[in-house]
């Protein structure tokens, strides 16, 4: 890397710390509630919807739920899956690739936090991103999935993360209203707070097929 890219890596990193913009944040949808409707997240109305809303990308919890939600897109064609990035669409773009790639899942970038606040999310607190048992989480994601922090090329590390799962339109009122009712929420209490994307599908009646456990790697002897 040169001298000029690590002074351009450094500042976004910098910029990454920086209090995001407020912004009005609606109270997260619950189980039995309508889920919300924008022009820019489109739910389909004749099969159940899993979605997740990413940290930063970069962010090795992110990562982890991302690489878990495109196995369960493989492996449940009968349900929609949608990650969604409020980092930029060419950042998001390279994160995707990096990480394996999206398989089944569609990515929706909101890079105004727009949808974001309308499901209930919004900026965390200091305790939320940096106390010790995220630190602690960090390191062991790293040293047993080798699941380590990426460089976050665009977005905020403030952005609270959350997941819902979104019954089908049963009805004809459902359907012209244009969404159908959650029926499973997750909003990250601390930047390790990780959906049970289990128990998602398993609220849409669905029994999860999830990845295998990782294997942990032997640690390395010397000093690192």
């Amino acid at each position: 890397m040169s001298q000029a890219d690590y002074k351009a890596a450094l500042a976004q990193e910098w910029e990454s710390f920086k209090a995001p913009p407020a912004k009005e944040t609606a109270t997260p949808p619950k189980p039995g509630d309508k889920a919300p409707v924008h022009p820019n997240l489109k739910l389909p109305q004749d099969k159940p919807t899993v979605i997740v809303f990413l940290r930063h990308c970069g962010c090795p919890f992110a990562e982890k739920v991302f690489k878990t939600l495109t196995h369960l897109s493989s492996q449940h064609k009968d349900v929609h899956f949608i990650a969604v990035s409020h980092s930029s669409p060419e950042a998001t773009e390279r994160w995707v690739i990096q990480v394996g790639g999206n398989w089944d899942v569609e990515v929706v970038i909101d890079h105004e936090r727009e949808l974001y606040s309308q499901w209930g999310l919004g900026v965390s607190t200091t305790w939320h991103v940096l106390n010790p048992r995220v630190l602690y989480q960090t390191l062991q994601l790293g040293k047993t999935e080798n699941i380590w922090n990426r460089a976050c090329e665009s977005g905020t590390r403030w952005q609270t993360a959350g997941a819902f799962a979104v019954a089908a339109v049963q009805d004809a009122a459902d359907a012209e209203e244009g969404g159908g009712k959650v029926c499973w929420a997750h909003v990250a209490a601390s930047a390790d707070d990780l959906p049970d994307l289990a128990a998602a599908l398993g609220a849409l009646g669905i029994m999860a097929k999830m990845p295998p456990r990782p294997v942990p790697e032997e640690p390395s002897s010397g000093i690192p």
